[in-house]
C-alpha cells in the first residue's frame, strides 16, 4: 500500500482549512497533517520536524503572502511542492506565483475531484492550474496566437484521441474521462500519455494549448 501524500494547509480563516480537509477526508492517499493559520507557525513547524510533501497556501495571508512565502519555502525546503489556493483569477498574479516556484494555482470554488487530481499530479512532478482559468487561457491563446505549420499537425493523433483531447480541455480527470467513454483509468492514463509523447509536451497545459492553436480542438 502507497504512503499517504503528506499535506500541510496555510490560512489564516479557519472556515477555509475547514473546507479543504471536508473536500480530502474521504480521500484514502492523502493526509492532511497540519494545519498553519500564518506563515510564522508554518515555518516553526517545519523547524520543529514536520515533513509535508504539498503545502497549500492562501494567497493573501497575513504578514507574508503567498508569492513571498513560496519563494521562502523554496528556498529553504526545495522538496516541498506549494499550491496556491485562492479567489484571485488574475493572469499576472497567476504567472508571479509559478515564477516564485508555486507548483500549482487553484481557486477556492474547486470541487473535491479536482483538488485531490491537483494534488496527485503535483506529486508526479506536472504543474497545475484550475481547469477554468486553463480553458480561459487557452482560448485567449487560440484567438491571439499565429497558427503553426500544417506539418506539425501530421502526428497520427486518432478520433478517440482527440474526444479525450476534448474531455481534458474541459477539465475532467483521467477517472472522469475513463467513465464517459467507457473504459478504464489506466487506458486513460495511457492515451494522456501517448499524446504528450505525440506531440513532445511535457504537461497538459501544454498540450491543450498546442491542440487548440492547431485546431485540434475548439
Amino acid at each position: 500500500m502507497n504512503t499517504p501524500l503528506k499535506v500541510l494547509i496555510a490560512d489564516d480563516h479557519a472556515i477555509v482549512r475547514n473546507g479543504i480537509i471536508a473536500l480530502l477526508i474521504n480521500a484514502s492517499d492523502i493526509s492532511i497533517i497540519a494545519e498553519s493559520t500564518s506563515s510564522a507557525d508554518l515555518f516553526e513547524k517545519l523547524r520543529d520536524g514536520l515533513e509535508p510533501d504539498i503545502v497549500i497556501a492562501e494567497l493573501h495571508m497575513r504578514a507574508v503572502d503567498g508569492i513571498s512565502l513560496t519563494r521562502q519555502l523554496i528556498q529553504q525546503y526545495p522538496h516541498i511542492k506549494i499550491i496556491i489556493l485562492t479567489t484571485v483569477d488574475d493572469e499576472n498574479i497567476i504567472l508571479k506565483c509559478f515564477e516564485a516556484g508555486a507548483r500549482g494555482y487553484l481557486l477556492k470554488n474547486v470541487n473535491a475531484a479536482e483538488i485531490i487530481f491537483a494534488i496527485k499530479q503535483i506529486s508526479f512532478g506536472y504543474e497545475y492550474i484550475s481547469a477554468s482559468i486553463g480553458i480561459r487561457l487557452l482560448a485567449q491563446i487560440a484567438r491571439s496566437a499565429a497558427p503553426l505549420t500544417s506539418a506539425s499537425l501530421k502526428l497520427n493523433i486518432s478520433k478517440r484521441e482527440i474526444e479525450i483531447l476534448g474531455l481534458i480541455a474541459e477539465g475532467l480527470t483521467n477517472g472522469e474521462i475513463a467513465e464517459k467513454m467507457f473504459t478504464s483509468k489506466r487506458t486513460i492514463e495511457g492515451n494522456r500519455q501517448n499524446l504528450l509523447d505525440k506531440t513532445g509536451k511535457r504537461n497538459t497545459a501544454a498540450l491543450i494549448t498546442f491542440a487548440v492553436r492547431n485546431g485540434i480542438i475548439d
